[in-house]
């Protein structure tokens, strides 16, 4: 229902716009669609793109300009030679078998001629689809000589065929095709496209070289996110290395206010541990009589508050993350929920990941998820699935389970709702402590309906 009133708003949204604008709102919401996503490949299309379309104008203009005109005039001349040799022919009788003008064609114009007498025209072929040669030379006969003709351009690659009619049968004349067509103009497209495929090569190693410090910046940054250890040094250009000392930079200062704030706590933790236990050896010390008896379980229920205050205020920063083996962490789990009474059922892995995190804080994570659905359910189910960049471990119970609106409210830190599980010590703060620890890792910690009938409680870590 979320997305559907989005997608209404939006519509609204544009419809509201002048036309002009609404329409490049949707053609450039579409092409943003279509190009991909990553900075590389953003990077390769500015390098690429441009260098294409020049390299289209160029070809067409070459085409168009340069390729024509010297086939257009190499045609003209052939065509020329042709008609000269057809004028001599008519010109000069005395020259029966054509001996003095199959000479001179050959010898003077590099054309063979052969006199067909009483031949007639080969029915017309079709046309090439494409051939500049073809169009440039029919053009040029019909112009200079005027006459019925037939010619062969793609019949034998390196000759062409030309024919005639005469008054008395069909002129043949044959020439090199080079003499007719720019046969090596093909030559400057070979290299130009060459060039800018060597040049294009060189570009784009040098643009992953400059892309690889950005990823290089990327992966440490949500490595620290995890609460993994990292080892960065910037480089790549002068910006990214600016990028580069300013993450250090903020690294360093997160990691000294955790310093702080855990120095403090310890010192916080100490003066409160002395005077709870004072209180503690002056109520062993006085006439046991059920008001001090009352006392010492206000005093215990006090010290348990604490530690679980000062361990969620904590958290677990000085622990190192490393590759941990989730299905001997998970047997682990089922056995110390099993300590609190409760069936637990076989734990179900699909495969035997190890991930990198940190053991004991994950290990505190998953107990106090377990511990609830130990605390208000008879029988708990742990299973654990690998999914894209990503490994989802769900505790599910047979408890009464939370009502969806609520679901969110059990996460705030001492929130006790009335038909709401919490931690086992009643202090409010299990499952704040447990979305602390995977928000830590990069993950989190989501509720659902469970397939016992109870509650599921997820755990997303990345992988």
């Amino acid at each position: 229902m979320a997305g559907t009133g989005l997608l209404q708003r939006t519509a609204t949204r544009l419809a509201a716009l002048p036309r002009p604008r609404r329409m490049w709102r949707i053609v450039s919401r579409a092409i943003g669609d279509l190009l991909p996503k990553g900075l590389y490949a953003r990077s390769l299309i500015i390098i690429i793109a441009p260098v294409v379309l020049l390299q289209s104008v160029i070809a067409y203009t070459f085409m168009e300009r340069h390729w024509q005109l010297v086939t257009r005039r190499l045609s003209s001349a052939v065509t020329a030679d042709v008609a000269a040799l057809i004028d001599i022919y008519e010109s000069y009788p005395q020259d029966k078998d054509s001996e003095t003008l199959t000479r001179i064609a050959n010898d003077r114009l590099n054309l063979d001629v052969d006199i067909l007498k009483g031949a007639k025209l080969p029915p017309a072929g079709p046309r090439p689809f494409f051939s500049i040669l073809d169009e440039a030379l029919s053009e040029e006969i019909r112009r200079q000589i005027r006459r019925p003709y037939w010619i062969d351009t793609v019949g034998r690659s390196s000759l062409i065929e030309i024919r005639v009619a005469i008054p008395d049968g069909v002129m043949r004349v044959t020439a090199r095709r080079s003499m007719a067509y720019a046969s090596n103009s093909h030559i400057f497209l070979l290299w130009m496209s060459g060039s800018s495929l060597v040049l294009l090569g060189v570009a784009i190693l040098f643009l992953r070289n400059q892309i690889k410090p950005i990823l290089r910046l990327a992966a440490v940054a949500e490595s620290f996110g995890k609460g993994r250890e990292i080892e960065f040094r910037p480089r790549g250009a002068r910006e990214v290395r600016q990028a580069g000392h300013a993450f250090i930079e903020m690294k360093r200062r997160i990691e000294r206010a955790m310093e702080q704030r855990t120095t403090m706590l310890n010192g916080v933790s100490h003066d409160l541990r002395t005077i709870i236990t004072r209180f503690k050896l002056s109520l062993a010390l006085v006439e046991q009589t059920p008001e001090v008896e009352d006392l010492q379980r206000d005093v215990d229920e006090m010290s348990r508050m604490l530690e679980a205050y000062l361990a969620f205020a904590r958290g677990d920063s000085g622990e190192v993350a490393v590759p941990t083996d989730m299905r001997a962490l998970l047997e682990d789990l089922r056995t110390d929920v099993e300590r609190l009474g409760a069936h637990v059922e076989a734990v179900d892995l699909e495969d035997h990941p190890r991930l990198t995190l940190r053991p004991d804080a994950m290990r505190r994570c998953l107990f106090n998820l377990a511990a609830n659905a130990a605390r208000y359910g008879e029988t708990v189910a742990i299973t654990g699935r690998r999914e894209a960049r990503a490994f989802l471990v769900s505790i599910d119970d047979d408890g009464p389970g939370i009502p969806p609106d609520q679901r969110e409210e059990v996460f705030k830190p001492f929130v006790r709702l009335d038909d709401a599980r919490q931690d086992a010590g009643g202090s409010g703060l299990g499952l704040s402590i447990a979305r602390d620890i995977a928000r830590a890792h990069g993950g989190d910690v989501s509720l659902h309906d469970s397939p016992l009938g109870g509650l599921r409680a997820t755990v997303r870590i990345p992988a």
